[in-house]
């Protein structure tokens, strides 16, 4: 393997996952968290960095990516949990949202003019520039490695060494939410990233990159994989603990309501003159190269299952959704986010960790089935106490697991019955061992 294209497959990695609300929700955990800030962003790297580091790591072990593992479950389920996950990661939301928050955080925060009719301008001009850099997949990747990864790291090198240059440590106030259990609580909000998710779809992009630079052999793809994600892990965790750490030890004038003013606030009182210009140019770098690889990586999904239209043509149909989509609001985009995270990240959680775990102990198919059922009755009553239906029986019985009133009452019993299908298929013989060194066609 070539270490040099291992390294830009790290940094385009990197800027896959650095979008729209990783640069947002670190900062605000930060002010949140105040003397808890330690044990709170432990919890959100966790979910933001760790687990989708592992998710890679399991497309990488598997022949044919997230749709491969979803059908360890069962074909009907493997195919409408991925098309899910790609949609809702991608033309329902992921990309929409990272294209309004480009918008209202970059565009709208340097030019000071904010309309429908520019609202409309910006998205035809955006999204012209994502087609152009996403329709031709192999150049895609070195556009966003050589060009637009170095281009952000350098916008935010600059904001993190003012910062830390100039800003004290100051004592804050710990919200309710990181008072009691702020490790917990850094956990969840590591969900809104959606990066967990997200990495399920972006593995095998960087799986068909090491694929074009001729790399053929599984333990080469695992390997390469595997190194290409700690380098964007890596690079996430530092600017994780910077954007966190600002948001830390800022003072306020006046109460803010979310990461962004906090960074705008940042930036202005670092910079004073040309700050919303440098916090702009991050913000749309950041959200540029999110929908580059979402719209990659959903054309190139929908393309393999459904061939009837060509990769170019459904980049065109992911682009024009994106941009319609956009065009509805930001509000109205993010209202949706909640209950779909909530229902979405256990399912993707288990799958990651069973893929994993399946590869040292092999595949056992009662493990795969026990667990997406359990998660499932969880996740649909997380869905429901999101709408405040809540059902006092359920709780009593379900409320005897560990976690349950944080809403990660699932760990607990997914494990046991994983534990459970996993042993009556091996005391049957029909654990199927898994071989490392095949070779990906």
């Amino acid at each position: 393997m070539n270490k040099k294209n291992i390294l830009l497959l790290g940094f385009m990695l990197f800027s896959l996952f650095f979008g729209a609300g990783n640069l947002i929700f670190p900062p605000f955990l930060g002010m949140e968290s105040g003397e808890n800030f330690i044990p709170a962003i432990a919890g959100f790297i966790s979910t933001a960095v760790f687990i989708p580091l592992l998710a890679v790591i399991s497309v990488s072990l598997s022949n044919n990516g997230l749709l491969a593992i979803g059908q360890r479950v069962n074909p009907l389920f493997g195919l409408i949990f991925t098309i899910v996950v790609y949609l809702s990661i991608g033309a329902f939301y992921g990309i929409p949202r990272a294209s309004s928050v480009a918008y209202e955080l970059g565009f709208v925060q340097v030019f000071e003019v904010e309309s429908s009719l520019t609202l409309f301008l910006f998205t035809v001009v955006f999204f012209g520039v994502t087609y152009l850099l996403s329709v031709d997949p192999k150049k895609m990747i070195d556009r966003l490695a050589q060009i637009l990864t170095p281009a952000l790291l350098l916008v935010l090198t600059v904001l993190f060494v003012k910062a830390f240059t100039t800003l004290n440590y100051t004592e804050k106030h710990v919200s309710e939410k990181f008072a009691s259990a702020p490790f917990l609580s850094g956990f969840l909000e590591g969900y809104y990233t959606m990066d967990a998710i997200a990495a399920l779809a972006f593995g095998i992009v960087i799986i068909n990159g090491l694929k074009t630079s001729g790399v053929t052999k599984k333990k080469d793809i695992i390997r390469g994989t595997t190194y290409a994600g700690m380098i964007a892990g890596v690079g996430l965790t530092i600017v994780y603990l910077s954007l966190s750490w600002i948001g830390r030890v800022l003072t306020y004038n006046k109460p803010v309501e979310n990461g962004a003013e906090i960074l705008v606030l940042a930036t202005d009182r670092l910079f004073s003159v040309g700050g919303n210009l440098l916090f702009g140019t991050i913000v749309l770098l950041a959200c540029l190269t999110t929908c580059v690889g979402l719209i990659n990586a959903c054309a190139s999904f929908f393309n393999e299952i459904f061939p009837t239209f060509s990769y170019k043509q459904y980049v065109v149909v992911f682009v024009l959704i994106g941009l319609l989509i956009t065009n509805l609001g930001l509000n109205t985009i993010l209202s949706i986010a909640t209950p779909l995270l909530v229902f979405v990240y256990p399912f993707a959680i288990v799958l990651i960790l069973l893929s994993l775990v399946q590869y040292f102990i092999g595949e056992s198919k009662k493990m795969y089935v026990y667990s997406m059922a359990v998660t499932t009755i969880f996740a649909v009553i997380s869905v429901l106490d999101f709408f405040n239906v809540r059902f006092e029986a359920v709780d009593s019985v379900l409320g005897i697991f560990p976690l349950y009133e944080n809403g990660l009452g699932w760990v607990v019993p997914t494990l046991i019955v994983a534990t459970v299908g996993y042993v009556i298929d091996l005391t049957k013989g029909k654990v199927l061992k898994n071989a490392a060194s095949s070779t990906i066609s």
